[in-house]
Formats: structure tokens, sequence, C-alpha cells
């Protein structure tokens, strides 16, 4: 299966880099070094990135690295989930994917634990595994004019029945300073598979280059601006748009550099490192639950399309509910749970999907402010003498 021209420029440059350090790759970055003292020097040297989304991990998760190179983050990103996790590393250049599998091992030892593996594929398709497709040819070698066909066709089966990363099988996806080298045609496509690999609940935190104005098509055209992650970074509002296109919520911008890495022809190129959710899916029951919007803005509205207005009590589902007191929705909202015993418990259809579209409103949207008094039950009459404090907290 043959390169695009922006993959054979990248893939070019970055064999290239896997054997002698380049420092115009990408922006200089700050890692902790109680990390990087595990991680062999080759590693750190040959290995290229623009922000680290490794500080944003917990213990025990699955995380996959995009784009992993030499394997910095991977093996940064091993130890901070620790031996009850565990790492997936993908990268398309068999010249990096040397130098990570090579060193992995040596790692392993420094930390006394192996939860990393690297796997060939391109992060647009990471159906894909190009070490499996590459052996499956090698065994039966396809001649004539039907050979690509053929080969497209044995792709495909091994994507059904043997994919690189299966479908909601990560807890984190994290990216440093790749997703740029994409070529444009195959970016939307990137976006989606960070969303199908992801499980309920998942997370993706990719760092990379974006740019503050449209690019022009001759910068675009210059494959060593490509291969150097500049001609094919997403313009700012876009980057973080494309999360939300791929059916994630909860998109929010962790970092963002205040001064441009690069200016080429006026254009500022920084860093930003983004944070996105994949929705839990699951019925929208009504428990008869409440939440009220802190503020300081007078009104929000979420990726499914609820208003939230400041201080009003919106009526939202039971799942809803837990995800709003999860961060980073939770120090931005007051829970009011309805008094046991207050009402039924009802199924409300249609369900909400996972983005509300105008042809698919949300019925959430429908209901607005939940009464008082439906969290408190119709019935309720109790009269209490004064309580011995105030000032929020709970009393003693």
């Amino acid at each position: 299966m043959s390169l695009t021209p922006v993959e054979s420029a990248v893939q070019e440059r970055y064999s290239k880099a896997a054997e002698r350090s380049e420092a115009a790759l990408c922006c200089p970055v700050k890692y902790n070094p109680q990390y990087l003292r595990a991680i062999p020097t080759e590693v750190i040297e040959k290995d290229y990135g623009c922000g680290d989304p490794s500080q944003w991990l917990k213990p025990g998760e699955t995380v996959l690295d995009l784009g992993s190179g030499t394997g910095k983050i991977a093996f940064i990103a091993s130890q901070v989930v620790g031996p009850s996790g565990k790492v997936i590393g993908v990268d398309m250049t068999d010249a990096m994917l040397e130098v990570a599998r090579r060193n992995a091992p040596i790692v392993a030892q420094a930390v006394r634990h192996a939860n990393v593996e690297f796997r060939k594929g391109r992060i647009q398709d990471l159906q894909l595994d190009l070490d499996l497709l590459e052996s499956e040819l090698a065994g039966r070698p396809l001649a004539g004019s039907g050979a690509f066909l053929q080969a497209m066709a044995l792709a495909d089966r091994l994507r059904r029945e043997r994919p690189l990363v299966p479908d909601g099988s990560v807890d984190v996806v994290v990216s440093n300073c790749v997703l740029n080298l994409v070529d444009p045609r195959d970016k939307q496509g990137l976006f989606r598979e960070i969303a199908r690999v992801l499980k309920p609940g998942g997370r993706a935190v990719i760092s990379d280059i974006v740019s503050d104005e449209d690019i022009p098509l001759a910068l675009q055209q210059d494959a060593t601006l490509w291969s150097g992650c500049l001609s094919g970074a997403l313009r700012e509002d876009q980057f973080v748009r494309a999360f939300e296109e791929a059916g994630l919520v909860g998109v929010r911008i962790l970092e963002r550099d205040t001064d441009p890495w690069q200016t080429v022809e006026g254009i500022e190129f920084r860093s930003v490192t983004v944070e996105a959710f994949r929705a839990e899916p699951g019925p929208e029951t009504d428990r008869l639950q409440a939440v009220i919007y802190r503020g300081p803005f007078r009104e929000v509205i979420d990726d499914a399309g609820r208003r939230f207005r400041r201080g009003d009590r919106i009526a939202v589902s039971d799942r809803t509910f837990g995800a709003l007191q999860r961060e980073p929705f939770a120090s931005h909202f007051i829970p009011v749970p309805p008094r046991a015993g207050a009402g039924e418990v009802a199924e409300v259809a249609p369900a909400v999907p996972t983005v509300a579209t105008p042809a698919a409103p949300s019925i959430w949207q429908e209901m607005g402010v939940r009464s008082p008094r439906q969290t408190k039950g119709a019935g309720f009459r109790l009269t209490t003498a004064a309580s011995n404090c105030c000032g929020g907290g709970t009393c003693e």
C-alpha cells in the first residue's frame, strides 16, 4: 500500500531524525525529570513534541500514544499509570519503532514493570495493523493487475477480524505534536478514530501545534514545513471544533502557549493541549434530579444542547446528574438530589443522542427548570426548628 506525498515526506524526515537528533522538528518541552531518569538518552534525544500530555494521566489507566516515535511519552506514561496500567504506542516509521522497541526492555528493567508495547500503524487508521498486513503479504505475494485490489481486500479483512486497536478499548488517547502531520483529507477520520477506540467516559489529551490564521496553499505544499509540524496545523478554533464534530464532549483547552513557537509569513504557530471525553451511553432515566449552574456566566449550553441558566434548578437525567459530578464539570454545578421517596422513577423517551442536533433535540431541553416540589415530593409538609449552623457545608 503506497504512501501519500505527505506521508512520504514525514516518514523520510522522521526516519532521519531517528538516526540523528533534529532540534528544528518541534518546540522544546520540559518534562518531569523523575520520569526521564529511567529512559535512555537515545530515546530522549530522538523524540519530538510540543507538550506533555502524560501529566494528565492516572494510575491504572490503559493509554494509547498516537505517533509514539522513539517512545518518550509512552515510557513516561508507563511510569505514571504504573504496573496496573498499560501503554500502547502506535507509529508508522520503522526507524522510530526500532529505537522504541529496542529500548523497551531497558526501561522495563529500570522501572521494574513491563507494560508498554509498540505497534505499527497509521494513526488515522487505527484498525489496520501494518506489521500483520506485511506478514500476510509476505506469505502470499500478490502479482498481476488485481494485486492492488487483493491487498485492499486483505486489509479490510484484517481491520474487521484483527484490528490494531479495538473499539472502546483504551481509557486515554494521548498524542504529542503528531496530528498536524496527517494529510488534510484524513484528519476528520483521525478524530473519529480517536473517538472509536475510547471507552465510554474515556478521554483524549492531545498536545499539538495550531495556527492563528488559515494556512495558504503554497505553505501547505511545502514538504519541509509540513514535516516540521507547521503547514499541516489546524487553525486553533478548528482544532477544538474537530473534537466536537467527532462526537466527543466536555472539550476544553488545558494549556495554550502565550508566545508562538514560530511565525511564518505573519502566521503564528503555537502549542495547545486539549482534553475531550467520550460520552457514556445509556437510557435517560428521570429520578427527579436537578443541578444548579454556579456561574460566573449568565448561561451555558452543554454538548447535548441543554441550557443551564445561572442559579436555576435544571432537570437532568440520572446519567447526566452523575456525569456533572465528575470533573471537568463538578466545580461548575451544584447537585440537587431528590428527597428519598419523593416520586416515581421513569424512563424518558426518546433517548438523548450523544450530541443533540436540530433534527434530534434533547428531551431534556424541553424539561427545563425543575420545581423544588418535584425533588421534595408533592406531599412533603415537614416543619423543623432552626438549624444550629449556616454558611454552607455540612452541619455536625
